[in-house]
């Protein structure tokens, strides 16, 4: 079997998240039905592909930096080119555009050094989180990866209240529980921003870096911040709540739409093995990685 990493993207509008699930459209499902189309599995021929992901997304949320793998048998993997002169992962790429529906694209396939695990060997994922809290940034071409917020909102206490949060803790009162899964994160950053420039030029951004994330984790940060930002809840409050514990005491979950995973960071290749391993140790293998 050869290893194979694809590096994708995603509008998650019209999905129920990534993770399989029966009855219903996801980027998982939809990913491995292209890949046993052109590997050429099914009832005559091999195993259905299995996906492995970097970060689970939910419900609504896009990617624009997603990181998978999957393991084909390495004599489909050399024969992907055909009669072409292509290195075996351009042809896949190429092969999945043409029956991938357009709000998935593969951007790139290669073969992974040896012990890459997509979802073990990252060492953090960043996402981001847009908000237009003005009528005259709204933009209706951007309305399914935007937050529409109706009140204005102070970006710098924002920044400020959140700052207490980052680093290594306990972030039960920022996730919805699931049982027997940990609920400790190390928190990289959590910045907010108004740029004055580009295509976010007067937006609030929210940027989220963590070594992973637990269930809405994301989304639970921001919606305490924008309850900071309207001034519905002190500066103080997001430490409070986070040393309490208690989910309850947090402010509501945002909309997922406003959310983007933008990018997997891992180390270099000699040590993608060992991370794996160390990961794998500490974290409960049935525990998701979501936003």
């Amino acid at each position: 079997m050869v290893r194979v990493r694809l590096d994708l993207a995603y509008d998650g509008t019209h999905f129920a998240g990534w993770a399989t699930q029966p009855r219903l459209r996801t980027v998982q499902g939809v990913l491995e039905d292209a890949l046993a189309t052109v590997v050429r599995t099914g009832p005559l021929g091999l195993p259905r592909p299995r996906l492995t992901v970097a970060g689970r997304t939910d419900a609504g949320v896009h990617a624009r930096g997603q990181v998978a793998h999957v393991d084909v048998p390495r004599e489909r993997w050399a024969a992907m080119p055909g009669r072409s002169d292509r290195e075996p992962g351009v042809a896949l790429a190429d092969r999945l555009a043409g029956v991938l529906p357009p709000d998935v694209v593969v951007h790139r396939a290669d073969e992974a050094p040896d012990g890459f695990d997509a979802r073990f060997s990252a060492l953090g994922r960043r996402y981001a989180y847009r908000v237009s809290d003005s009528p005259a940034l709204r933009d209706p071409l951007r309305r399914d990866w935007v937050l529409w917020h109706r009140r204005p909102l102070d970006v710098a206490a924002m920044h400020r209240a959140m700052q207490p949060l980052v680093g290594l803790h306990d972030f039960a009162a920022f996730c919805k529980p699931r049982e027997g899964a940990t609920t400790i994160r190390e928190l990289t950053r959590l910045s907010w921003d108004r740029p004055e420039t580009g295509p976010d030029a007067g937006l609030a951004v929210a940027t989220v870096e963590a070594d992973a994330f637990c269930h809405s984790m994301v989304r639970a940060l921001v919606g305490m911040s924008l309850a900071v930002g309207e001034g519905r809840r002190s500066e103080d409050a997001p430490a409070e709540v986070l040393a309490g514990r208690s989910r309850g005491a947090a402010a509501s979950v945002v909309a997922s739409r406003g959310l983007v995973l933008e990018r997997v960071d891992y180390p270099a290749d000699d040590e993608l093995a060992a991370r794996a391993e160390r990961v794998r140790a500490k974290r409960d293998p049935a525990e998701t990685e979501r936003g």
